[in-house]
């Protein structure tokens, strides 16, 4: 089953965009060390890791296939699961290099910008080692703030800069028809991918901060507009990456007191890359989003559904090793490549909702546990998820501790309030009995 969502990695040239692609998702994109790389967008899929949720109160996908040993029946029709852990697949887009002036179409800029469009998430892949200055050219001791300021700089001036030309008719429009507020920003705003939904939480959030009657608004009303729909429609995250060169020890701490309103990640997609190819090729099981990776010396300790014999390693390939642990593992905890994606589902507030037609059992017409999964917005009513399941008549809803059961019951794999729509865990939909 699809999902909209997608996680689109940013960034200047050369940050490590296209690498970081490749270490979270099954791309095979260019890589290399000069600038514009990439030119037309590089798609992948990623894996969100559903992991146990505080609020699940002991009813959670994880510890119900653990719990009725489902391991071996866990087989989705898309995405995986290992070690009794389901992995749901998630759209990627590496998009091409951005440059300062990337508004006025220098670069590929006015590429960038309009691929911004069909992102749900932005990932700002940042080169935290400062080996590359803003135009994506092998320099030291670039100072990588200055890519975090610039990049937001260049949006902010893309939107500005459109609505700034066309204001004073969309003024006229906006009195001539009597519309309300709410209509005209969403018509101005629909080019950028902005939902309904998306427009009355900019509103919100303006709520007493600029005059109620657009015809007064003036420059800093329109910046400070855009400011907000920014945040709203393009929420990101910053990807420290190059985490394994030492000299981002010289930045990541000051990038961290610089910006504290976005979560940023301390990361190293060439770790990842390394471990997740020695994984595939069976010289260790390698769980991902950990410190923890298994060789044929502690082969007795693999968890649970791990099947691939493995290999011997060579010495060189042990050293490698161990410098991966000392430079990343040890000390950030993991590569962060997963928590990124992990991190970007959370921001954009998607919660997992499995269909199956089986509450018992959680099967779906054959043997296997969980084999459908959609990733949906957490202001999503149970009528809309209905339809995208193609289940249009139900009854009822109901809890696991009350189900009843009938042709079909989906259920949401966490809690969350979203307007008027409740949504508890393993709430079910049933469709009418014909």
């Amino acid at each position: 089953m699809s999902s909209s969502f997608v996680v689109a990695c940013v960034g200047k040239p050369s940050a490590g965009k296209s690498s970081f692609l490749n270490a979270v998702s099954d791309a095979v994109a260019k890589v290399g060390n000069y600038p514009f790389t990439t030119i037309e967008p590089n798609k992948g899929v990623a894996y969100y890791k559903v992991l146990p949720n505080a609020l699940a109160e002991g009813w959670h996908i994880i510890i119900l296939i653990n719990r009725f040993q489902k391991e071996h029946l866990c087989k989705p029709r898309h995405g995986k699961c290992i070690m009794g852990n389901r992995y749901i697949p998630i759209q990627m887009l590496d998009v091409a290099g951005l440059v300062p002036g990337a508004s006025e179409g220098k670069g590929l800029g006015n590429q960038f910008l309009d691929d911004l469009r069909h992102a749900s998430v932005l990932v700002h892949v940042v080169d935290a080692s400062g080996s590359t200055n803003e135009k994506g050219e092998a320099t030291v001791g670039y100072d990588p703030s200055n890519d975090i300021k610039w990049l937001i700089s260049e949006i902010h001036a893309w939107i500005f800069n459109n609505l700034k030309k066309n204001w004073p008719n969309v003024v006229r429009r906006h009195n001539a028809k009597s519309s309300t507020l709410e209509e005209t920003l969403q018509n101005q705003w629909s080019g950028y991918g902005a939902t309904p939904l998306h427009t009355i939480k900019v509103l919100v959030l303006l709520s007493g901060k600029i005059p109620e009657n657009i015809s007064i608004w003036d420059d800093t009303s329109l910046n400070c507009l855009v400011e907000t729909f920014i945040k709203v429609r393009f929420p990101m995250i910053i990807a420290l990456n190059k985490a394994d060169l030492t000299e981002s020890n010289h930045y990541i701490e000051n990038l961290y007191n610089l910006y504290p309103e976005y979560t940023m990640i301390v990361c190293s997609a060439l770790a990842e890359t390394f471990l997740r190819k020695l994984d595939k090729q069976g010289f260790l099981a390698y769980v991902d989003g950990t410190d923890t990776f298994y060789t044929l010396d502690n082969a007795e300790l693999v968890p649970k559904g791990y099947n691939k014999p493995m290999k011997e390693l060579d010495e060189r390939t042990k050293s490698r090793l161990e410098k991966v642990q000392d430079l990343v593992l040890y000390r950030f905890g993991n590569t962060g490549v997963q928590e990124v994606i992990q991190s970007a589902v959370e921001l954009g507030d998607m919660i997992p909702v499995y269909p199956v037609s089986n509450i018992n059992n959680f099967t779906s017409g054959d043997q296997y546990v969980f084999r459908d999964v959609i990733l949906t917005h957490s202001s999503t009513r149970i009528k809309d998820i209905s339809r995208k399941i193609g289940a249009i008549n139900f009854t009822s809803v109901v809890t696991i501790g009350n189900v009843q059961i009938s042709d079909f019951c989906l259920f949401l794999d966490r809690m969350s309030h979203a307007g008027s729509g409740l949504y508890m865990n393993f709430i079910i939909l049933s469709e009418q009995n014909n």
